[in-house]
């Protein structure tokens, strides 16, 4: 057995041509490198090529509202699985989950006017269930986007955002307890008019 950095396995192609190389300076590996077929790959890590206009000072964060136009297609086969070219920008806003997750994370960081093409894994895109009859199970998609236009969030927003998911958490339990109080309540208060109505009986009798 030969003690093989574990850099050397990478998922992408500088692993690959890391790990070639590695073999072709190894003489004992070489003797048996034509019987050993190379590691197949077949979950992709996500990756994003980006496509920067000439000033970026503003680029996106969670809370902020995205105008995209896309294209998403089968990595596998490079089949169009969805396009927004022919109706109107889709509206994201980041960390409502509208979207797959490994696309709002390629959305996060870009600025208006910037086009991107992200590689997303199958765990990040629709995983084992897949989306029939359009996207099978386990499938790696590509999405190529154009950000027409950024909406930055106010500080206001971004509270809320943040703390009203807190606060609707927090009210939950209470809620819950005044329901049980006030049929609690509700039942006890039935009680004594029908053992009046059962005295009012015996005493006819």
């Amino acid at each position: 057995m030969y003690n093989i950095d574990q850099t050397l396995l990478l998922s992408d192609c500088s692993g690959i041509v890391r790990l070639r190389n590695y073999l072709n300076k190894s003489p004992n590996l070489q003797t048996k490198s034509s019987n050993v077929s190379p590691p197949m790959y077949s979950i992709p890590k996500r990756r994003t090529v980006q496509v920067k206009p000439e000033t970026c000072s503003v680029t996106s964060e969670m809370g902020d509202t995205l105008q995209i136009h896309y294209t998403g297609k089968l990595l596998a086969d490079g089949k169009v699985i969805d396009s927004s070219l022919s109706r109107d920008p889709l509206v994201v806003e980041l960390g409502k989950r509208t979207v797959i997750p490994g696309l709002e994370q390629s959305l996060v960081g870009v600025c208006e006017g910037q086009k991107i093409k992200t590689t997303i894994p199958p765990h990040l895109a629709y995983g084992k269930r897949g989306y029939p009859p359009t996207i099978p199970a386990d499938a790696a998609l590509e999405f190529e986007v154009e950000v027409m236009s950024l909406i930055q969030a106010t500080p206001w927003q971004k509270m809320v955002n943040d703390v009203f998911p807190l606060v609707c958490l927090g009210l939950v339990p209470t809620l819950l307890g005044m329901v049980g109080l006030y049929l609690y309540n509700k039942a006890n208060a039935q009680r004594p008019g029908k053992k009046k109505a059962k005295d009012k009986k015996s005493k006819k009798k």
